[in-house]
């Protein structure tokens, strides 16, 4: 074996005594937040589903903290990782809501002093500025000044970096003009001879990125309310036996493996299980979809969250928390809400050279009104390189994918529809093909009883009654569906002997002395019995997609029925609206052609591949993907796990396999086929809407500098140089118009 040498490009690491090395720079940085889940990807994580005070990045997914704090490599406040419903406020917030109202109860007369004073300001003029701009700077505007230093340690300019520089020259220049006036030549000073101060202008910005970050953080909280309705539907108390007349109320959180537990009318059940004693009917439409509550008995299964109609039971726990489906679902929507998309990533490398861009941008300004623009030179040259840094931080820029991303993530959340990740999201705007399995996915994967004819001389009941009081001793699927519409109709079950079963063929039996037949055409034709008067009515089943059962009384044929696994009734309209939009729809099905052309048949598809085995599933969509196309795969079984992993995009049927749920970026909890339109429609709209808000971050900035740099000097004169606080009322507007375009996508119409 040929081992490769290390590549010096990616570097290495050293962990536990191994050092590491790595193909590219990503791998090592992905090593270094994760090695366990790096070395092993397929592990299950063991931390618990809501780490309180974990908090993250919502630019930098990244970066991680224990409690609240803010970002070293863009200075936002970190967000927790996962909302809890405790009513503690959030510190970050509270703290920079107090800032922002002590700024604004200063700022206020300072701006009257300021207007008041700039005809002619004078000395005392000046010096009232000062004591009131004084601890809006150094008080209220001390994070940004913090957060500005971390990022030039840190080697990540940002826009504090740009808010502290801005600020900070503004304010420490007023005060060297206010206390030494005589190091200011002349020419720099006014006509009643006091040299020009801005300590508004550095206040009043302060005050309006403070309401900025105030808005901002308030928005990025409403962002997270698809996992908060969740985290409401998991009831915070639960009620355990202890003895056979003792039971004692104890927190969701202390449920153990094996604990039994008692669930009452109108109750929240309180984690995975299943019944013991008791019935019920359970209402389960917030977590799986369904319409009508499900009637619960014992052994059946119950999920946590779920709510408990009139009747009352006992249950045993067998999942508890981060294991139980609710918890798997807060997880997943967590999880996606902090992935990165492409998109994403290119505007991420975009601000990483903005920042210095701007830097230089307003130097050269200062620079060129210093030297070739009017008097006062100094100050013309103050004014606009600090509008030029504070008008350009690309807050607005940081922002415009990772708010439309998380909340488009919540809204397929709210909509029953697990989006894994932010890259799926974006590739699934673009898919032309989807790979579709039939089973369970096109049908409902239960077969059912949709056809009984009975023979000259008998009755549906008659046939009915003998071909159930048979299969009720077989253990055969079709069987199942036969018992199954028997006890719906409350057809009467016979006394079955001398009970014979013959695998692949059918059964036989004794039934009141007379011997019964049921099984398939060769099975009652190898006993020499005519089936030429159903001959007709049994093909015609069979191009329906219909499996026949015969059945037979006493040499003589007395029915036939007709088995199939209905087609999904969203699954005509769902095909008909990913047609419209172009997409084109292949069935892959490891059923027989016959039964496959008659389903395709009936839904219009045109493109299957049938009696395919998993493996030539995964080859199908690899050669789709090798002619260009943008493949999307649906499924809900262990066969379907290989395609849908190999798909550019995979969508897992909620009511599916563990091992097609863990190979799907996508879950359609509710299992509904008209998801899959739903989903694409949303990726659609979540990604235009990342589009609008980054171009409007580029077209402002775009036109914003140009603008605070004084190019329309030359226009319209001095009337037209944008003030400082004016550039900073224009940044805080942009990054807030950017956070309300992307909470427009939770009232999206979908």
């Amino acid at each position: 074996m040929e081992v490769l040498p290390p590549n010096p490009k990616g570097g290495s690491f050293t962990y536990q005594g191994k050092t590491y090395f790595f193909c590219n720079p990503r791998c090592r940085e992905k090593f270094a937040l994760n090695p366990e889940k790096f070395l092993n990807p397929n592990a299950q994580e063991k931390e618990p589903p809501i780490p309180g005070a974990l908090y993250g990045c919502p630019m930098h997914p990244e970066v991680k903290n224990e409690g609240p704090g803010s970002c070293p490599l863009c200075g936002m406040a970190l967000d927790p990782e996962m909302p809890t419903l405790q009513s503690a406020p959030d510190p970050e917030l509270t703290d920079m809501s107090r800032r922002f109202r002590i700024g604004l109860v200063l700022g206020i007369p300072l701006l009257f002093v300021s207007m008041s004073s700039m005809s002619k300001p004078t000395l005392t003029q000046s010096w009232i500025e000062f004591v009131l701009a004084s601890p809006i700077v150094l008080w209220c505007g001390k994070p940004f000044f913090i957060r500005a230093w971390e990022s030039l340690k840190n080697k990540s300019p940002n826009m504090f970096t740009l808010i502290a520089m801005g600020t900070g020259i503004a304010y420490f220049s007023s005060v060297v003009s206010l206390f030494f006036p005589q190091w200011f030549p002349q020419t720099f000073k006014t006509s009643n001879g006091q040299t020009p101060v801005y300590f508004e202008s550095a206040a009043i910005i302060i005050v309006l990125v403070l309401l900025g970050q105030t808005l901002e953080m308030k928005a990025r909280r409403r962002a997270m309310g698809a996992l908060e309705a969740l985290l409401r539907l998991s009831p915070p108390k639960a009620h355990r036996i202890v003895s056979a007349d003792q039971e004692e109320e104890i927190s969701a959180q202390q449920i153990k493996h094996g604990d039994i537990l008692r669930v009452k009318p109108g109750e929240r059940i309180p984690t995975d299980g299943s019944v013991l004693e008791g019935r019920s009917v359970v209402d389960e439409s917030l977590l799986t979809g369904e319409s009508f509550p499900v009637e619960k008995n014992a052994g059946s299964p119950v999920i946590g969250g779920s709510l408990n109609g009139s009747g009352s039971f006992t249950m045993k726990a067998e999942k508890v928390g981060f294991e139980t489906f609710l918890s798997q679902m807060i997880r997943l929507v967590a999880q996606a809400q902090k992935s990165r998309a492409k998109i994403q990533r290119l505007a991420d490398q975009a601000a990483a050279y903005f920042a210095p861009a701007v830097v230089l941008i307003a130097a050269l300004s200062g620079l060129l009104w210093f030297f070739f623009g009017p008097a006062p030179h100094l100050s013309h040259a103050l004014v606009s390189s600090i509008s030029v840094l504070i008008i350009a931080c690309p807050c607005a820029l940081g922002l415009a994918t990772p708010m439309s991303i998380m909340v488009g993530m919540g809204k397929g959340a709210e909509m029953g529809i697990l989006i894994k990740s932010a890259e799926s999201l974006e590739i699934l705007e673009r898919a032309d093909i989807l790979c579709i399995d039939k089973t369970g996915t096109l049908t409902e994967g239960k077969p059912r009883l949709t056809a009984l004819i009975p023979a000259p001389g008998f009755d549906i009941s008659q046939v009915l009654s003998l071909a159930a009081s048979l299969e009720k001793l077989s253990e055969h699927p079709l069987g199942e569906a036969i018992v199954k519409k028997a006890n719906s109709e409350q057809t009467p079950f016979l006394e079955v002997s001398q009970f014979e079963s013959f695998p692949g063929q059918g059964v036989k039996a004794k039934i009141a002395g007379r011997e019964i037949l049921l099984g398939n055409e060769r099975f009652i034709q190898n006993h020499s019995i005519d089936i030429s008067v159903l001959r007709d009515k049994a093909r015609e089943l069979r191009e329906e997609a219909q499996s026949v059962v015969f059945v037979a009384d006493e040499n003589k044929i007395a029915g036939i029925i007709g088995i199939s696994d209905p087609i999904k009734a969203p699954a005509f309209e769902a095909l008909r609206i990913l047609k419209q939009e172009g997409i084109e729809i292949v069935m892959l099905t490891g059923d027989d052609e016959a039964t496959a052309q008659a389903v395709a048949k009936k839904l219009e598809i045109k493109n299957i591949k049938a009696g395919i085995l998993p493996h030539q599933k995964q080859e199908t969509i690899k050669s789709l993907q090798q002619s260009g196309h943008r493949v999307l795969m649906a499924g809900d079984g262990v066969n379907d796990a290989p395609a849908l992993a190999q798909a550019d995009v995979g969508i897992a049927m909620g009511a599916g396999t563990d091992a097609a749920l863990q190979s799907a970026p996508i879950v359609l909890v509710h299992g509904d086929l008209k998801d899959v339109a739903r989903v694409r429609k949303l990726s659609q709209l979540t990604i235009r809407n990342i589009r609008q808000n980054l171009f409007w971050a580029f077209a402002y900035n775009a036109l914003a500098i140009p603008i605070a740099a004084g190019g329309l000097y030359p226009l319209f004169g001095a009337s037209a140089l944008l003030s400082p606080a004016l550039a900073g009322a224009m940044m805080s507007f942009s990054s807030v118009s950017v956070i309300l375009n992307a909470l427009r996508l939770k009232k999206a119409d979908i």
